[in-house]
């Protein structure tokens, strides 16, 4: 347990900072897998509000910029596909 006041205080940010971290990981991946299982059953998805949770997720430092980019193209890739 810190004893020291200002770790006390980066123990309050960190802990603020990983619950809004995981509220954001929790809908990015929530909406990855309704957009998956949607195009698995043939059901017309659009791409745009998957897309838009990725950019959020970059913008907010969740996510990597190249894990963003690796997601937005594998979805890409697979939607093409089964055109």
């Amino acid at each position: 347990m810190a004893n020291i006041k200002s770790a006390e205080k980066r123990m309050r940010q960190s802990a603020r900072r990983t619950a809004r971290n995981r509220s954001v990981r929790s809908a990015l991946r929530s909406t990855l897998k309704t957009y998956r299982a949607a195009e698995d059953s043939n059901k017309a998805v659009a791409i745009p509000p998957t897309y838009a949770e990725i950019d959020t997720a970059r913008r907010k430092g969740v996510i990597h910029r190249n894990a963003a980019a690796r997601y937005k193209s594998r979805l890409a890739r697979k939607a093409n596909k089964t055109k």
